[in-house]
């Protein structure tokens, strides 16, 4: 356990932290959730609504330092060509 005011701050602060990127993190994986819900299902709307949500979710994720932006852009484009091959 922390022994000085100032590591007993820091871990306080981590705690704060690991409970905001939690939150991002599963927030994140119910837009992709749903996502992959609407191509299981062959809905090509409710698979492009969903995708639309999707992405500005990813992508604020990797702007917070949730995930690495290379993490997001990918996962981005995989769900975009999955998409883009239902209507196909």
């Amino acid at each position: 356990m922390a022994n000085t005011s100032s590591a007993k701050k820091a871990a306080r602060k981590i705690a704060r932290r690991t409970a905001v990127n939690k939150s991002r993190r599963s927030r994140v994986r119910n837009f992709v959730r749903k996502v992959e819900e609407a191509l299981a299902a062959g809905d090509k709307t409710t698979a492009q609504a969903a995708f639309d949500a999707a992405q500005p979710e990813l992508m604020r994720a990797a702007t917070k330092g949730v995930m690495h932006r290379n993490t997001a852009s990918r996962k981005v484009s995989r769900l975009a060509q999955r998409v883009k091959a239902l209507g196909a």
